[in-house]
């Protein structure tokens, strides 16, 4: 068998053998380094990795497209796990407000932060909205994110949900970057439902639920578990619910108080538990009884100036699968940028780059149910392989704030090249 496209001469470094279990513990930042290492792809899916120059050159003939990766670090594309991707309409007024001392939570109580994007996303045509996902999309290949998981949540509604979704959907089609959906109606209480909670939960479980599994327009279901949001009890109903239809269950949980979200994914067996900033240790250990994936967002705890982090040390003490994502949204954290991210990640939370790059490959591959397909560079694993300008990889987290992806390959076609998008 002869490989169609070869990367030659880089330095790959890779997570192995954590396919079907993540990292945790003493386990997270294990990686497998070719100094001078070769990855071949056949088709859309990677043949080999090895260090051996003659085995590599053996499997390639002049149809083989080859990709110098000579003084470059070549790792798998970044599964971004966590973003609030389909919206309309910035909120860069409130970056003052929380300058000023105003919370997250008296911005909402107050009709902003999520209300206020319901509102400008409501009004926005599917072709609008899809111009925008597009766009950043690009921007987010371009910086080494090969997959991405995206919420709805700004409609509120069972019309601007199911708009929400399936923007998501097209924008899976038209762009390399593969879009894992999520349904969130449950991100906030509209104003109209303002004094009819019960009437609005009704609607998710009836209407939204129902119609969002049975088009397919989804495969995980989260609910933002948090004061002046929505209670253990309506987000257990509501998880249920999603499962009993066949869809994951996903928690934005712990994130402004600590209300026992955490928990309460364990409880329902969720993929993932999502900020757990103020999540309780004895419930970190429920999450990792049940191999409830932890997805941290330190780019937002960092915007949103918490003095409280996540508790990095208990979840890796206890077993807790740590991943790591953007959250891009337009109020909490406006950031497309894996790599930077993982910068958050080290200066932020206390992650060595190693477990920065772990947690943002294979572990937020396993946050989103994908760890068998992408996340790492094993044989037989689509072929999604990013190619930095760096020396190590100590560097990318360093060497904050600058792009260094030179090149994308995303199921085995090169999609960037010299930092423009060379896809359609």
């Amino acid at each position: 068998m002869k490989a169609s496209l070869w990367v030659a001469n880089g330095q790959v470094v890779t997570t192995v053998g954590h396919s079907t279990s993540p990292q945790v513990g003493p386990a997270l930042g294990e990686v497998l380094r070719y100094t001078d290492g070769h990855v071949l792809v056949d088709g859309d899916k990677i043949l080999l990795v090895t260090d051996n120059y003659a085995q590599a050159k053996a499997m390639c003939d002049a149809q083989t497209e080859v990709v110098d990766a000579t003084d470059r670090l070549v790792l798998p594309g970044y599964v971004d796990c966590h973003t609030h991707l389909s919206f309309a309409g910035w909120r860069d007024h409130e970056l003052p407000l929380r300058l000023a001392g105003r919370s997250y939570l008296d911005i909402l109580a107050a009709g902003g932060g999520i209300i206020s994007t319901v509102q400008k996303t409501r009004a926005a045509t599917p072709s609008a909205l899809l111009a925008t996902v597009l766009a950043t999309l690009d921007t987010m290949l371009l910086h080494g994110t090969t997959t991405v998981e995206a919420k709805s949540g700004y409609g509120l509604n069972l019309e601007t949900e199911l708009k929400q979704l399936c923007v998501l959907r097209e924008a899976g089609t038209r762009h390399p970057v593969e879009v894992v959906r999520t349904f969130m109606g449950a991100h906030a209480l509209p104003p109209e439902y303002k004094n009819a909670r019960e009437e609005y939960i009704a609607i998710i479980l009836d209407q939204m639920l129902p119609q969002v599994a049975a088009e397919g327009l989804a495969e995980f279901c989260d609910c933002f578990c948090e004061n002046k949001a929505f209670t253990i009890d309506e987000c257990r109903s509501i998880l249920l619910r999603a499962k009993a239809l066949g869809l994951g269950a996903k928690v934005h949980a712990d994130e402004i108080t600590p209300l026992g979200g955490a928990l309460l994914a364990a409880e329902v067996k969720a993929v993932s538990a999502e900020h757990l900033i103020h999540a309780d240790r004895e419930h970190l250990r429920a999450m990792a009884e049940a191999q409830v994936v932890a997805i941290l967002l330190p780019a937002t705890s960092f915007i949103l100036q918490t003095a409280k982090r996540a508790d990095v040390k208990s979840m890796l003490e206890l077993g807790v699968a740590i991943a790591i994502a953007t959250d891009y949204n337009p109020g909490t954290s406006p950031l497309p940028n894996m790599q930077l991210l993982q910068s958050f990640a080290c200066f932020h939370y206390g992650l060595t780059p190693a477990q920065a790059f772990a947690a943002s490959t294979i572990n937020a591959a396993h946050a989103i149910g994908r760890a068998k397909d992408s996340g790492s560079l094993e044989v037989g694993k689509q072929a999604d392989v990013i190619i930095q300008k760096a020396p190590t990889l100590d560097f990318v987290p360093y060497h904050l704030g600058v792009n260094l992806v030179e090149s994308v390959i995303k199921r085995g076609k090169r999609v960037v090249n010299k930092g423009g998008c060379m896809y359609g």
